[in-house]
């Protein structure tokens, strides 16, 4: 059970890294934010108390700060799942970035919302994006020309 929990933990940490990074007000919104009602309610997470929800929140920063890119860069099973989950196309114009709750519409047909919070101006045209989901279910989408990144759901 430990080590199942430490794994979950493990694999959002990886998570957090492309969000933290993305964030335009350089805060953590917190596991809860982070997570679907639904994930939350199914991890068990919801029946920590403040002070542990709290304390879980400084372990994922710490954790992504010092620890994840590790992982990334060498447990082959986080490569494989970064790998797999991996989603290449273009957004449809008119595109001029993401502002909070934007829509984005791929040539690929997919459809997906930014589910974190964030602006971005663009000025660009064919903006080519990476979609990357890692083993947790959470996704990060990533323009390809600048490494811009946004917290993404698919709608369809």
């Amino acid at each position: 059970m430990k080590y199942a929990i430490t794994r979950m933990l493990c694999a959002l940490a990886l998570l957090l890294g492309p969000m933290l990074a993305a964030a335009d007000d350089k805060s953590f919104p917190g596991i809860e934010a982070l997570m679907t009602p639904q994930e939350y309610q199914a991890s068990g997470l919801d029946k920590l108390t403040p002070a542990e929800r709290e304390a879980l929140n400084n372990f994922l920063i710490r954790y992504t700060a010092e620890d994840s890119q590790v992982l990334l860069n060498t447990d082959v099973e986080v490569k494989k799942a970064v790998v797999e989950s991996e989603i290449v196309s273009v957004i449809q114009q008119p595109f001029k970035g993401w502002t909070g709750n934007t829509v984005f519409h791929l040539e690929n047909g997919q459809v997906w919302q930014q589910r974190l919070g964030g602006s971005y101006p663009y000025r660009g045209t064919n903006p080519e994006v990476r979609i990357s989901k890692n083993f947790m279910g959470f996704y990060t989408m990533e323009l390809v020309e600048n490494g811009k990144a946004v917290g993404v759901k698919r709608l369809k």
